[in-house]
């Protein structure tokens, strides 16, 4: 995965993830790449500082704790913001993606080889690990 800073026409700031500069370039060309402030589809490479690796020294190591308090708030931010579609999600994808369907957030349940098949269709999915918010 590559993180890009991008701009739209109108100049408003954001970031975008894609597999590849050349998934941004398609997605970009087939005008797929939307700001999330005003839905303009001019949305350009932004000037950005270069991301430089430090050594492992230089690196405080995250605690288990941390790691799990993370993914708790991934997942709060996943269940208020996005729809969940259970074992629909392959299909709902689909939908969204082919333009069935308004394109909004989802989650849900899918196989790894639905999200291979979504994955060749170009589809951008994502796994995460669900940790119960819970210690039980």
């Amino acid at each position: 995965m590559i993180r890009f800073a991008l701009r739209c026409a109108v100049g408003h700031e954001f970031e975008g993830w894609f597999r590849s500069g050349d998934g941004f370039e398609s997605q970009q060309q087939a005008g797929e790449i939307a700001c999330p402030h005003c839905g303009d589809i001019g949305v350009e490479k932004a000037l950005m500082a270069p991301n430089i690796g430090r050594s492992r020294e230089a690196r405080a190591p995250v605690s288990p704790a941390q790691l799990r308090s993370a993914l708790i708030e991934l997942r709060r931010q996943v269940e208020t913001n996005c729809d969940y579609v259970g074992e629909r999600f392959a299909e709902e994808a689909r939908r969204i993606h082919y333009g069935e369907a308004d394109p909004h957030g989802i989650y849900g349940e899918a196989t790894v080889e639905e999200s291979r098949e979504l994955s060749d269709e170009g589809i951008q999915v994502g796994r995460i690990p669900w940790v119960s918010p819970t210690d039980a």
